[in-house]
């Protein structure tokens, strides 16, 4: 036998099951915490460092003769290319170890090997030929831990005779000590600034609760372009070259909890202490 639901018996059973619903579908709403009092401060600082280290890049090449294709270069005169460069090459390193300067500090790359067009006689058209040769080059740099010694590496490169002088690039030899120093005053900075801003607010800096890096000290080495080749490298003094000054820049953020009346509400507790 079936048996029939009362009425209102399904009525009510239809209004608890709404009711269940709703309350399931609502968000459920917490109470925000306390956010406690504190100061957020931001600071940027910087150190100046003279370098003292310097690399200095030059190049030495020969070339072999100029013609139609590079077919017709034959290996004697590719030989006898290599060779007086090779010749020029160990000039320039007896040159550096004559003013001082330690083999270790002395760096002579690789022969490199490159083919070059150059401007030909005009035929009988007037039309410019265009000819072919090969370029035998040794790249070499000299690694200084003494930059007074610059002056006399770049007369003692240019008296060997280098083709190209390429830079000089200023650096550190330590670095990390440099870096530190930036940071350390960077966040000497956010302390004096948070300091004068809780003196003016007549509170009290609290425990840090947070620090963090905005801008990590880190630095380029310094180049100094030199870029001079063959014929308009000259006999002159190098020596008044001045190597200046590697910025490195450093910044912080950090935040401190605060003590005082603004503290909520009791004075000398630490932000966000429970009252007792």
């Amino acid at each position: 036998m079936n048996t029939v639901t009362h009425p209102v018996k399904r009525l009510r059973y239809g209004i608890l099951g709404s009711a269940l619903l709703a309350l399931l579908a609502a968000p459920m709403v917490y109470a925000a915490p306390h956010s406690p009092p504190s100061l957020h401060v931001q600071a940027q600082s910087w150190v100046e460092v003279a370098p003292d280290k310097a690399t200095l890049s030059a190049r030495l090449w020969e070339n072999t003769p100029a013609v139609s294709t590079l077919e017709e270069t034959d290996s004697e005169a590719l030989g006898s290319a290599r060779e007086r460069l090779e010749q020029r090459a160990s000039e320039l390193i007896a040159a550096m170890e004559e003013i001082g300067i330690e083999e270790r500090a002395i760096n002579a790359g690789s022969l490199n090997v490159y083919p070059e067009h150059v401007a030909g006689p005009r035929n009988d058209n007037g039309e410019q030929d265009t000819l072919m040769r090969t370029r035998l080059e040794r790249p070499f740099s000299v690694e200084l831990t003494n930059i007074d010694q610059l002056g006399d590496v770049l007369d003692a490169l240019i008296g060997a005779g280098v083709n190209a002088l390429d830079g000089v690039q200023f650096d550190l030899q330590n670095r990390d000590a440099a870096t530190d120093e930036a940071l350390t005053k960077a966040l000497e900075k956010a302390r004096h600034k948070a300091d004068l801003m809780a003196s003016t607010l007549g509170v009290t800096l609290g425990p840090v609760q947070r620090i963090e890096e905005t801008q990590a000290p880190v630095f380029q080495p310094r180049m100094m372009a030199m870029r001079a080749e063959s014929d308009t490298i000259n006999s002159g003094s190098a020596s008044d070259y001045r190597p200046g000054t590697i910025r490195i820049d450093a910044g912080v953020s950090v935040e401190w909890a605060l003590r005082g009346q603004d503290a909520r509400g009791r004075p000398g507790r630490v932000a966000g202490e429970p009252a007792q």
